[in-house]
């Protein structure tokens, strides 16, 4: 190992990313070498087409998590700082996600929207995307997808035209959330011949326009989700990301698109070492989630907020989830101070052991009603049915012939609920909340520790992002020496900074 001259004052200057280091080291026997270390900003970390392509200054993205908890602040600040947030619209009444559009359409930043799968209301699923080809939305956050869907294939056509000088122009772009290889080819592959047919059919594309849809891949970006909070197959980032990244090369030739084929990562990332390997991997730009629900401006509860802030990376677990709780899909969720991972696997136990309510012997439901519902099961399944009614009858017209149905949708009230008790801060219903987590929250507060984004209060989206940046930006030069076997100063250390401080170092 080789040291460098104290007298360099070298811990400070590796800290001002925008200015070469030069400097002397001194190796084991006395002989003097120079070295250099080339500037590095945030702006040039990940892909840099992708940046242009979508108007934003930094490959950072804020990812969607459901009922608005990443909320239109969170689009407007990370906006505001030249990164991407996606609102989160799933779980959210129709009237709310098209208020959020609308308070964001006229913003001059670029911001997206969520569009996840909906298997059991494909109604909902087909009216979002309706809306935002309507509003004219011209990006959205694909997650949760099983396959490939009508309503997804219509958005992403809407509009392709071929331009004068023979470009394929298409208007809506997405961003495909996936952590399957298998799902992943679907999105890099054009779309379904099925559907562009169906499309045709229905006057929504003409012949013209199915046959230039078939040249493009569904999604031109694709998100390798590793362990992350909420929908989650909790794969590893080391062992995803590079079969993404191999299968995005072979889907370009195979095709011959016009265009890159680009991989970022999402899940675990929330401090910047974790963002700095992302990068080195290769990735196009990183997701973040679990740490912006923490953030001041995120759509929660300050309750929640609390608890996320003394979270641990074992602090989590995986839970039945609610729009797809008979499937048996799970979710990633806080585990400490609620008791809600337990008795929601309580609940689907329950379910695939019985037929209908009617079933369930009477002992187990009258622990039912006075601990996970509070209310008679018949009283909860009387506010069920009229929701339903209202939101999708269709849902009503089966429950009244399928008892277990009935059951399901009894069952997912309690699920649906627990997420909005810890939305709201209900602090009648604490031991129920049910809050989307992944273990790099915990990474985030190990790492936060004793500076000031250890509160929650200090906790500001653009913050925790421009330190996650310049973290991985600085982590990166620091490498670039660790490679030529240089011993780094014991004072070096990667702490969180005041915005200001970034900008000093960064300009």
């Amino acid at each position: 190992m080789i040291s460098p001259n104290t007298d360099d004052n070298f811990t400070e200057a590796l800290r001002k990313l925008s200015q070469p280091v030069n400097f002397t080291a001194v190796g084991p026997d006395s002989t003097s070498f120079s070295l250099y270390v080339p500037p590095l900003i945030p702006e040039q970390l990940g892909d840099q087409g992708f940046c242009n392509d979508l108007g934003i200054r930094y490959p950072y993205i804020g990812g969607s998590m459901a009922k608005g908890i990443s909320s239109v602040a969170i689009s407007e600040e990370l906006g505001r700082a030249g990164m991407l947030g996606f609102f989160g619209a799933a779980g959210l009444p129709f009237s709310a996600v098209e208020a959020a559009v609308d308070h964001l359409s006229g913003a001059e930043f670029p911001c997206g929207f969520n569009l996840i799968h909906s298997p059991h209301e494909p109604e909902l699923e087909s009216a979002l995307a309706e809306l935002y080809i309507r509003k004219g939305v011209r990006l959205v956050e694909a997650s949760a997808f099983l396959a490939l869907t009508l309503p997804l294939v219509r958005y992403r056509t809407h509009g392709i035209r071929r331009t004068a000088e023979g470009k394929i122009l298409v208007p809506n772009r997405i961003i495909a959330k996936v952590s399957r290889e298998e799902l992943a080819e679907r999105f890099f592959s054009p779309p379904p011949e099925k559907f562009l047919k169906k499309l045709v059919e229905e006057g929504a594309l003409t012949a013209e326009q199915a046959e230039l849809a078939a040249l493009i891949p569904m999604a031109q970006e694709i998100t390798a989700e590793a362990d992350s909070g909420g929908h989650t197959d909790n794969r590893p980032a080391l062992a995803l990301f590079p079969t993404i990244v191999s299968l995005a090369a072979r889907m370009k030739q195979k095709f011959g698109y016009s265009v890159d084929l680009r991989v970022g990562l999402g899940g675990g990332i929330a401090t910047p070492s974790a963002a700095a390997a992302a990068f080195a991997m290769g990735a196009a730009y990183i997701m973040t989630g679990s740490v912006n629900q923490a953030c001041v401006e995120s759509g929660t509860s300050d309750t929640v907020r609390t608890m996320l802030a003394a979270t641990r990376q074992a602090d989590v677990t995986m839970a039945p989830a609610a729009d797809m709780f008979e499937m048996g899909v799970t979710v990633q969720v806080l585990k400490r101070s609620t008791m809600f991972p337990m008795r929601a696997a309580k609940l689907y136990e329950i379910y695939r052991a019985y037929d209908g309510l009617e079933s369930i012997p009477a002992a187990e439901r009258a622990k039912l009603e006075k601990t996970f519902f509070q209310a008679p099961l018949a009283d909860i399944w009387r506010d069920t049915r009229l929701f339903f009614l209202k939101r999708d009858p269709s849902q009503v017209e089966r429950a009244e012939r399928d008892p277990k149905h009935l059951m399901a949708l009894v069952f997912r009230w309690y699920l649906g609920q627990a997420a909005h008790w810890a939305k709201d801060g209900d602090s009648s219903r604490t031991m129920d909340y049910q809050v989307w987590c992944g273990p790099a929250m915990g990474a985030f507060n190990e790492w936060a520790a004793g500076s000031f984004l250890e509160t929650p209060e200090q906790r500001k989206v653009a913050t925790v992002a421009r330190n996650i940046l310049y973290g991985a930006a600085l982590q990166t030069r620091a490498n670039i020496l660790r490679y030529q076997n240089v011993r780094l100063p014991a004072d070096f250390r990667i702490e969180p900074l005041e915005d200001r401080q970034i900008q000093e170092y960064i300009k």
